[in-house]
């Protein structure tokens, strides 16, 4: 294990950190709670996290202004003054839409994610305490801000890339294209939901007067159980965050999801309720591209 893993392992395992992210975490739950909060710094409409893409503006600010410092020349100090403004504007809500995705995480990622943010805090000070400085030291102020925003990234992309910290949970299932029998239509009654395994997937299966509807049983967001979850309106709701999803279409109602559920078609034959992958070319399956734009369905692999 290299030194930079070991050191991100101690911060996993450091339950004193606990203390001081439990109440900051109930905090930041009370204040993303309205439904428009939550969707716009969860990237609800934009179809996959905000966080990320927020991170690239600031840390791309920022960097210049390093290169710009490094470069050197008369109008450097302007240059590097206006690149270092504009990290720091980009950065608030930056932290926003993080502290709305940090709220949600538990334990070792919880943890991992509140060092992430104090390190990123103090990057966002050093910067901007350099605006005000003169020349020797608001130099010295933005390298000290660049070392301390270097270990921030690589703190959220361990939180990302290792721990699947907002990756989409349902991303690599791959539901069975052909009918396959899952359940017996006598074990699902009107206005009734059963979770049944389909293929090695779950799959999430309600039943009105009308119709049969099939999505994915594992929210996409942090993998909570949708077969706990609560049925209204033609919709259903994570028990975990709060994401609520039609069932008809696997689209999103409410973040903090940001993916749609994969969703399958239904019919009952021979008294047994069956299910499959929407044919290539089908209203479903158009509609599951693009709502997905990754893969067919979601439910392949990189290797396919």
């Amino acid at each position: 294990m290299s030194m930079p893993h070991r050191a991100v392992h101690r911060l996993e395992n450091a339950e004193a950190l606990d203390k001081v992210a439990e109440p900051l975490s109930s905090v930041v739950q009370r204040a993303v709670r309205p439904r428009l909060v939550r969707d716009l710094l969860s990237g609800t409409k934009l179809g996959h996290p905000l966080h990320p893409a927020l991170t690239d503006v600031a840390i791309g600010a920022w960097s210049m202004a390093g290169l710009v410092d490094v470069a050197g020349g008369p109008e450097a100090e302007p240059v590097a003054d206006l690149l270092t403004a504009a990290g720091v504007a980009a950065a608030v809500p930056t932290a926003l839409s993080g502290f709305n995705d940090w709220a949600d995480t538990l334990g070792a990622e919880r943890r991992v994610g509140l060092v992430h943010a104090g390190v990123n805090t103090a990057a966002l000070a050093l910067y901007a305490a350099s605006l005000g400085a003169r020349s020797g030291k608001a130099k010295a102020l933005r390298f000290a801000g660049f070392a301390a925003m270097g270990v921030s990234a690589y703190l959220g992309g361990h939180l990302t890339f290792t721990r699947g910290v907002n990756v989409n949970r349902t991303a690599w299932q791959q539901g069975p294209e052909e009918w396959t029998p899952v359940l017996a239509a006598s074990e699902l009654a009107e206005g009734e939901h059963r979770t049944a395994d389909a293929d090695g997937v779950r799959v999430l299966l309600y039943r009105t007067s009308t119709k049969l509807h099939a999505i994915a049983a594992t929210c996409t967001h942090l993998g909570g159980p949708l077969g706990e979850g609560t049925i209204e309106d033609g919709c259903v709701t994570c028990p975990w965050h709060g994401s609520t999803f039609r069932l008809d279409d696997g689209g999103i109602e409410r973040g903090p999801a940001s993916a749609p559920q994969p969703s399958y078609e239904a019919r009952i034959q021979n008294g047994r309720i069956e299910v499959r992958v929407p044919p290539p070319g089908t209203q479903s399956d158009m509609a599951n591209e693009g709502a997905h734009r990754m893969g067919r369905h979601l439910t392949r692999t990189p290797a396919e």
